[in-house]
C-alpha cells in the first residue's frame, strides 16, 4: 500500500492555545481508518486543516506527494480531497437527483444550474442514479430532500461527497443526530464506497468506528496519543483511561 494523505508535524495555535501539536499522520490508499477523542481533542481542527479552512502554524499536509498545505479548500477537492460535514449541508427544496446531479455537474465543469434541466443531461442522470441506488436512495430520489428523515439525509450527504469524485473522503461524525435505528444504513453505505476511496471516519459512536475501521488514530489534547488496529486500540490502557472507559469493550 501507499501513503495517500499524510500530515508532517502539523501545527495549529490560537493565541496561546495549541489546537494541534505536532500530528503527523499517514493514510494509506484505500484504507477505512478512523480518527477518534475525546471532545476538545482537536479533531475537528485537524479536519479544517486537512481541507483548508484552516492553515498551520507549522507543517505540511501532502496528497499523494504534493504538497497542498498552501492550497484553498475548492483547490483540494479538485485535487480528489472531499469533506462531509457534522451539520446538515444540504438544499431542503431540492431533491436527491437535483442535488447529486448538482454535484457532478460540478466534477464535470458543466453548468452549475443543469439540476433546473437535469432531464436534459442524461449523462449526469446515469450517473446521479447510480450513486443514489449505491446508498439505497433511488425510490426517493424525487422527493424534497427536507421531507427525508434524518439519517437519509446523511446518506445523501456521503453520497454528495462520492459525487465530487474523491480519491480521499472525510466524514465528519456522519452519524451526528441521527436516530440509533438509522445508523446501520449509514454504516452500509461507507462499506458499498468503492475500495479505491480512502475513508477517514471522525465519530463519536464506538460501535460504528470499531465495525468500520481497520485502523485507529487516537487524538488527545490535540497530539496524537497512539494508533492501532481496532483490537489494539480497545485494548490499549491509554485509550480505555481517556475516551472509552474502563468497560468498554470488555
Amino acid at each position: 500500500m501507499s501513503v495517500v494523505l499524510e500530515t508532517i508535524g502539523l501545527h495549529r495555535r490560537f493565541g496561546g492555545l495549541a489546537a494541534t501539536s505536532d500530528v503527523s499522520l499517514q493514510l494509506q490508499r484505500g484504507a477505512r481508518h478512523a480518527l477518534i477523542g475525546p471532545n476538545g481533542a482537536g479533531k475537528t481542527t485537524l479536519i479544517n486543516l486537512l481541507t483548508g479552512v484552516l492553515r498551520p502554524s507549522a507543517g505540511r499536509i501532502l496528497l499523494d506527494g504534493a504538497d497542498i498545505t498552501a492550497l484553498r479548500p475548492d483547490q483540494r477537492v479538485r485535487r480528489g480531497l472531499v469533506r462531509t460535514f457534522q451539520i446538515n449541508q444540504l438544499f431542503p427544496e431540492l431533491t436527491p437527483l437535483m442535488t447529486v446531479g448538482l454535484a457532478i455537474s460540478r466534477r464535470l465543469g458543466l453548468d452549475t444550474q443543469v439540476w433546473r434541466r437535469i432531464g436534459t443531461s442524461g449523462d449526469v442522470v446515469d450517473q446521479s442514479v447510480e450513486i443514489l441506488e449505491r446508498f439505497g436512495l433511488v425510490e426517493a430520489m424525487n422527493q424534497p430532500t427536507g421531507a427525508l428523515p434524518y439519517g437519509r439525509q446523511r446518506l445523501l450527504e456521503i453520497a454528495v461527497a462520492v459525487a465530487c469524485g474523491p480519491r480521499v473522503l472525510l466524514l465528519d461524525e456522519p452519524a451526528a443526530g441521527v436516530p440509533e435505528g438509522e445508523r446501520d444504513g449509514i454504516l452500509a453505505g461507507v462499506a458499498a464506497l468503492s475500495a479505491d476511496v480512502t475513508v477517514l471516519l471522525i465519530e463519536h459512536d464506538m460501535d460504528l468506528v470499531f465495525r468500520f475501521a481497520e485502523r485507529i488514530s487516537v487524538l488527545v489534547g490535540g497530539a496524537l496519543l497512539v494508533e492501532g488496529t481496532a483490537a489494539e486500540i480497545a485494548a490499549d490502557p491509554r485509550v480505555r483511561a481517556v475516551y472509552l472507559g474502563d468497560a468498554a469493550h470488555d
